[in-house]
């Protein structure tokens, strides 16, 4: 198998558009629980719920480590079957819940979640165990279930009955990004009527500190956590209450595997073809979410490509950017959602006139060479 070099490949110029409504959201990050908390975060610039851990286990974590104020899983789950579930679970389960209670009806519904690793914090304890235990097998069993990667969205749909297509996507820091498009693609196939979609991100003290080790964040970026989820559908006769909080029109991932430089171009190429995939031109994008700014060194490949893919070499001037890490911190696997979250946040802002912002476009860039975008249109911009 070879390698071709994505620039050789034409852009995309044109192709039937199967928009995806997103209907309801389930958001959980440092500012709190809901849209309107991160709308008010992303404002004034800063999560003022987002706390560090608490102080008892303060001493597990390097600096600059947010989590979630006020969330309590117990709180929109019940406290029944929480106990031996990991933090990963409790964000999951918690989102889904909360995107999941404006629907009436959850028949036909599905679940498609991204993930770096599940859980790392049981992953880590498992893998510990089966070393300083007396025995390598004398591990507590009931542990294992949050050691697999899928375990969020397994525990999801039982949790809440959801009884159609059930997926778990890893992609670092585009994986909310794959879970999107693999929902696209599952919903327009016809293996489910709805779709919940999106990230999750926990905080933990082995995933704090392989960051901080690897010196990987830009400098002042915390590390938070977080998990934002969607309630999506292509069935026009599907909708839930007034109308879509936004639509989305294109995902588009993909890959470079020779430097910077590559991904930069590669990523160039992503948005061109989204845009052509969803008829909206350049001058059309008003707010731009990009998802590097938490990590050293990719922030400026990402705007490059952007100011190549949007304005050429005078940059993406005039458009409102939502940088959503300096807020929320870096999430990793959630990040993507998190930012699709801040633009419809922004858009449903009772506090600002964003009528003309006609789209919106999310990038992603992780550092394996993957790429990825989505384009949203404003739920009242003509289609």
């Amino acid at each position: 198998m070879s390698i071709v070099d994505d620039q050789q490949r034409p852009a995309v110029t044109s192709r039937t558009v199967v928009p995806m409504a997103l209907d309801t959201a389930g958001v959980i990050s440092a500012a709190g629980v809901g849209l309107r908390p991160l709308a008010d975060a992303l404002r004034r610039g800063l999560a003022d719920g987002g706390e560090p851990p608490a102080a008892g286990e303060a001493e597990s974590y390097p600096p600059l480590a947010l989590r979630p104020a006020d969330f309590a899983a117990a709180d929109l789950l019940g406290a029944k079957g929480l106990n031996r579930l990991t933090r990963a679970e409790h964000l999951g389960m918690a989102a889904c819940a909360v995107a999941l209670e404006p629907v009436p009806d959850r028949s036909g519904t599905g679940v498609v979640l991204g993930s770096a690793v599940g859980s790392s914090a049981g992953v880590g304890r498992f893998t510990r165990d089966s070393f300083v235990q007396e025995r390598p097998y004398m591990v507590n069993p009931s542990a294992f279930p949050g050691t697999l990667m899928n375990s969020v969205a397994g525990r999801t749909a039982i949790r809440h009955g959801l009884t159609d297509a059930n997926a778990t996507v890893s992609g670092g820091p585009t994986a909310s990004l794959h879970a999107l498009r693999f929902a696209r693609n599952t919903l327009v196939a016809g293996h489910a009527r709805r779709l919940l979609a999106g990230g999750v991100e926990e905080l933990s003290p082995q995933s704090a500190w392989a960051w901080h080790r690897a010196q990987a964040l830009a400098p002042g970026t915390a590390l938070g956590e977080g998990a934002a989820v969607f309630a999506l559908r292509t069935d026009p006769d599907g909708a839930t209450g007034e109308g879509p909080l936004a639509l989305v029109l294109a995902v588009e991932t993909g890959f470079a595997a020779a430097g910077p430089l590559a991904v930069g171009r590669r990523l160039t190429t992503c948005v061109r073809n989204a845009l052509a995939r969803s008829g909206v031109g350049a001058a059309d994008v008003a707010v731009v979410a990009p998802g590097a700014a938490g990590r050293r060194g990719w922030a400026a490949v990402e705007e490059r490509a952007l100011r190549a893919a949007l304005d050429g070499p005078d940059g993406p001037d005039g458009r409102h950017l939502l940088r959503v890490q300096e807020v929320l911190g870096e999430t990793h696997a959630a990040s993507a959602a998190l930012q699709i979250a801040a633009v419809v946040a922004r858009w449903h802002d009772p506090h600002l006139d964003t009528r003309g912002e006609r789209a919106a476009l999310v990038t992603s860039v992780g550092p394996d060479g993957s790429v990825g975008c989505a384009v949203l249109l404003h739920p009242h911009a003509d289609a």
